[in-house]
């Protein structure tokens, strides 16, 4: 694909991830700054909210509301206050994990993954939020991204960052899951799968922490096509404007030294490029625990 992301906020985020379209802006954290942005297309300005602790993804409530996964568990965020209140614990027994990365279905249940914040250990694990609270749906996992889910709701990818690898479930329509499958593994020197996104025609797009892109997987596991950056650290997109053919990109600076950092200028900025086959519409979370 022959496009040339730019960057329109050069904020230098830690660890930028997340990113959402919701209430025609673009919505995305910084992990390890422990901040919450919001970004205008339109003026072209953003707005930041300091968080309580790392917070890995934002899932939009209809009221207005997020529900944001933190380090201390799922709380609610008030964007009008800037108040982030406690919702629902998760692993209280697991003190060196954190939430990681989240995606909300068709049906408006809000999946997320945990992980190792040492990234050393296979403490991380796949929940669906229910009714109830958390349920593990997956785990052994050290760095958990995504999910993501292909249009007709019948798969749900699921990523092994440190792994390399990418993989497929079969999702019934009450969110059980099963068939559990290798969908794509990264070769050697391409960096490693990031957070997840599918657009309208059921392709897997990823972004590539230390491989300088974003890849696009046919439903078959094929590489159909790439967007190579200006920064190696591509974390996750997200499809937004009025006709979800604007793609957003989160990208950070961690783990790069002094001279790295120097070459590369706009590492942890937002970034924006333009598809021809637009995503899928942000939804809102609309099963929450009682």
């Amino acid at each position: 694909m022959g496009v040339s992301p730019e960057c329109v906020w050069p904020l230098a985020a830690e660890l930028g991830e997340g990113p959402l379209w919701w209430q025609d802006a673009v919505w995305f954290t910084d992990i390890k700054g422990c901040r919450v942005h919001r970004f205008d297309p339109k003026t072209g300005t953003g707005k930041s909210w300091h968080a309580p602790a790392p917070v890995g993804f934002l899932a939009p409530l209809e009221s207005g509301h997020f529900i944001a996964g933190t380090k201390i568990g799922l709380m609610d965020f008030d964007p009008a206050t800037g108040d982030f209140t406690p919702l629902c614990p998760v692993e209280p027994n697991l003190p060196g994990n954190r939430l990681n990365d989240g995606a909300v279905d068709a049906k408006g249940r809000l999946w997320f993954g945990s992980m190792d914040d040492a990234e050393t250990g296979s403490s991380g694990a796949l929940y669906r939020l229910a009714e109830t609270g958390p349920k593990v749906m997956d785990a052994g996992i050290i760095i958990t991204n995504g999910p993501a889910f292909s249009p007709d709701g019948r798969t749900l990818y699921h990523t092994d960052t440190l792994g390399k690898t990418i993989y497929a479930f079969d999702m019934a329509d009450d969110g059980a899951l099963s068939n559990k499958r290798l969908f794509v593994a990264i070769e050697d020197g391409a960096g490693w799968p990031d957070g997840p996104v599918v657009d309208s025609e059921g392709y897997l797009w990823t972004g590539l922490f230390g491989g300088w892109a974003v890849r696009r997987y046919a439903p078959d596991g094929s590489l159909v096509d790439e967007v190579r950056f200006a920064v190696a650290n591509v974390t996750k997109l997200a499809f937004a404007g009025e006709d979800l053919k604007t793609v957003y990109a989160t990208t950070a600076w961690k783990g790069l030294d002094t001279q790295t950092r120097t070459a590369q200028p706009l590492a942890g900025g937002l970034f924006r490029f333009r598809v021809d086959v637009p995503g899928m519409p942000q939804q809102a979370v609309k099963v929450i625990p009682r």
